[in-house]
């Protein structure tokens, strides 16, 4: 069985600056509506709505207490979103039009954790922020979501401390911040497929962070992407889950689709699609509670390539 986690306080708008930047802010709702068309009442049967924004208390399992003061700051906050213009809205703006969105996403990330150690899987159709780092937040990323859940579910003692963790990236950029998050964490285990010619390609700390490092670029075709997946996701989880494994996290974005502006790749939304149910595949066949996260993509087919690869997987899994 598929949970469903979402919030119409997921969408991110502010006066129409959110059209500066070229990620969708608010596919989360494209994609909802989407899947509302396709499933109709099965929907419901799906569907868990996130219940609040992620708090203080949670914020802190991660993230330095004096970042999240610096996030007061409307300059601070523009430079990590890369949205210049943010820096001249007043604060509260700024917190209640776009970081509360984020607190929304981030408490529905753990929600998702949750559901998945119930269910087996969950997916939150927002999060995903693989660049906010304990100290810091850069590319468009504020809170470190996947991180935080799993802190989370450690702290409720609803996984042991000493249960493995994995987490499987196939972004176009590498996710450093949960890198950075977990960098002296040896029960956390990455596997990490992404385009090593961008960002954050200067972050080496967190590249030899990585336990598998899968690196493509512009000319990587559909067949060896998924051919790289194939050969290499099994063999890494085989060796993983030798020791129990507590929970994975799956952070699939859609920046991989050819004429996504900052993914610079090239690849097809059938080749994505195919990737998502292969990724899942792996990971419930070894019966890891899994949570999929839906991180970047700049595209405005970004959202129903997430409803397709939704959808794939709630037939996958129907049982």
């Amino acid at each position: 069985m598929v949970k469903i986690i979402y919030s119409r306080k997921y969408n991110i708008g502010f006066y129409g600056l959110e059209r500066l930047h070229p990620f969708d802010s608010k596919k989360y709702g494209r994609a909802w509506r989407y899947l509302r068309a396709k499933l109709g009442r099965r929907l419901k049967q799906l569907a868990i709505k996130t219940d609040r924004s992620a708090n203080l208390e949670e914020l802190l399992f991660i993230h330095d207490f004096e970042y999240l003061k610096q996030l007061r700051s409307s300059r601070y906050v523009a430079a990590a979103l890369e949205l210049p213009p943010v820096a001249w809205l007043p604060g509260w703006v700024v917190d209640l039009h776009i970081l509360r969105p984020m607190r929304w996403a981030t408490r529905g990330t753990i929600v998702a954790a949750e559901s998945a150690l119930k269910c087996g899987l969950a997916i939150n159709l927002s999060g995903g922020y693989h660049h906010a780092k304990p100290g810091n937040g850069e590319g468009f990323s504020i809170y470190a979501d996947a991180a935080i859940a799993v802190q989370s579910l450690r702290k409720k003692a609803l996984i042991e401390n000493d249960s493995r963790i994995v987490y499987v990236d196939t972004d176009a950029h590498q996710g450093n911040g949960f890198c950075h998050a977990f960098m002296h964490d040896r029960h956390a285990y990455v596997f990490d497929v992404f385009n090593s010619k961008i960002y954050p390609a200067m972050d080496i700390k967190a590249r030899e962070r990585i336990d598998c490092p899968v690196k493509i670029n512009s000319s990587t075709t559909d067949l060896e992407y998924l051919g790289a997946i194939e050969n290499l996701l099994p063999g890494f989880l085989n060796s993983v889950t030798r020791q129990p494994v507590g929970l994975a996290i799956y952070n699939a974005g859609t920046d991989v689709y050819a004429g996504d502006p900052v993914g610079c790749l090239n690849l097809s939304a059938a080749t994505i699609l195919k990737r998502d149910l292969m990724v899942v595949s792996e990971l419930r066949k070894r019966n890891i509670p899994t949570v999929m996260v839906l991180s970047g993509g700049y595209t405005r087919e970004s959202y129903q390539l997430v409803a397709d690869s939704v959808l794939g997987l709630v037939e996958q899994h129907a049982a």
